[in-house]
């Protein structure tokens, strides 16, 4: 359910942690960014009407208002969803040992122009 909402979203660089013998607070991390504080609170909100509509009970949010870095315990998993930046600062994933997956935005693929003419 949590893929699946970040993935209709769009969140970029979705990292799952597998917690279970490293940590009792979940059994599951995910990290994931959004390319805006628009499209963090977006996502959250998105990722919060399914948890609720799954029968989570008494999810938590926090930081939505601000969108920079929004947190969502849902019980078994955490979820984290950052601005690239400040998911770059915090870097979560080191402190699970975890290498951060490439924050860059994708580049659009350059098309020469003559080839992507038709043909007359």
């Amino acid at each position: 359910m949590v893929g699946k909402s970040l993935d209709d979203d769009k969140a970029q660089a979705v990292t799952v942690i597998d917690l279970a013998g490293k940590s009792t607070i979940a059994d599951y991390m995910v990290i994931a960014s959004g390319t805006s504080s628009r499209q963090v609170s977006a996502m959250a909100d998105h990722l919060m009407e399914r948890i609720k509509a799954a029968g989570v009970d008494h999810p938590v949010i926090d930081g939505q208002d601000q969108g920079d870095w929004v947190l969502i315990d849902a019980g078994d998993v955490v979820v984290h969803l950052f601005r690239p930046e400040v998911r770059a600062f915090y870097n979560l994933e080191k402190m699970w040992g975890v290498d951060m997956p490439d924050l860059t935005p994708a580049q659009p693929i350059a098309v020469d122009e003559e080839e992507a003419a038709p043909a007359v």
